[in-house]
């Protein structure tokens, strides 16, 4: 087909390309006819090049757009990552990445070491504030476990046995929450608010109610002995700081934990030996110690009867 401005050009004046034309005028409007007319052959190399870069100013900008779109992206896409050239590393701002752990501020030795020895110095005021406030002196309340009714005797030493398992059950939870957790203060540690409260609770009911049921009558049983009287005050002093330093271990420092020990080494010492002291006396009557406010009565009962065993009527 040809074009408008090649319509009114005369058949005769459009010639084959390379022929003279009749007349310079019509020399440009034929070369333009001659090339619109040409086979697509002759000009198509710079069509498709022409079509190929319109693709391209089009098709890429949207293949860009659509890449960076967030709505299109998919979405096993990873996050884009900020360039390292932009981190600024003297910069006050923090750091927004929740990669990040914020160690808190280490501690003063104020509460580090200051703290449990201010513990260890509560301990010692309890036991001073009870030897200054009740001192020792002979009881004019004189009770022998010996000359009770048999079933109280009997019951007592059921009570103290059973307290006995029961610390002995204490002990192996001990070790056991040693062996699960590596230390104390990392048992102390993952234990949360409530139930520390609870233990703590349970506890002081515990210790109290322990030794108040086996020092009050090893006590009354050992009573002209000033040494054996603070068996039963040091054990309670010991229990009431030890569980005191369960909250340091959580909240405080690690140091806690010689505290504890030492307060279980105390509590535990003196209600092993008030428990195996009140057994002895109840179970095994026989045994006579040097402790025994009726040892010479006693020893001297022993010997009339082995006198009396030795010497029967007829032997003379």
């Amino acid at each position: 087909m040809r074009s408008s401005a090649c319509a009114q050009i005369p058949p005769e004046i459009v010639v084959p390309s390379g022929q003279q034309f009749p007349t310079p005028f019509d020399k440009g409007a034929s070369q333009r006819c001659a090339r619109s007319t040409s086979p697509l052959v002759k000009g198509g190399v710079g069509g498709i090049c022409f079509s190929v870069l319109l693709a391209l100013m089009f098709v890429l900008p949207a293949h860009a757009q659509s890449q960076t779109d967030p709505g299109t992206a998919p979405a096993s896409a990873s996050p884009a990552i900020p360039p390292a050239e932009n981190f600024d590393f003297f910069s006050d701002k923090p750091v927004a990445s929740e990669q990040v752990v914020e160690l808190p501020p280490e501690k003063s030795r104020w509460l580090t070491i200051g703290a449990p020895l201010a513990l260890v110095g509560f301990f010692l005021f309890q036991v001073f504030t009870v030897w200054w406030l009740v001192p020792f002196k002979l009881s004019a309340v004189d009770i022998n476990l010996h000359d009770f009714p048999t079933g109280v005797k009997r019951g007592i030493a059921m009570a103290i046995g059973l307290f006995g398992i029961a610390f002995c059950f204490g002990v192996s939870e001990i070790h056991y929450q040693l062996g699960l957790h590596g230390s104390t203060e990392a048992y102390f540690q993952q234990m949360s608010l409530g139930k520390l409260i609870a233990f703590t609770h349970a506890h002081l009911f515990g210790f109290t109610t322990s030794f108040f049921i086996i020092g009050i009558p090893f006590s009354m049983q050992f009573n002209h002995l000033r040494l054996y009287q603070w068996l039963f005050p040091l054990g309670l002093a010991a229990s009431l700081t030890d569980v005191i330093s369960w909250w340091g271990l959580k909240y405080v420092s690690a140091n806690f934990e010689y505290v504890t020990l030492f307060c279980g080494l105390v509590f535990s010492s003196s209600y092993l030996y008030m428990l195996v002291g009140l057994l002895r006396v109840l179970l095994f009557p026989e045994v006579i110690w040097r402790s025994d406010k009726d040892r010479v009565s006693r020893l001297r009962a022993v010997a009339e009867k082995e006198m009396a065993s030795r010497h029967k009527e007829g032997d003379y």
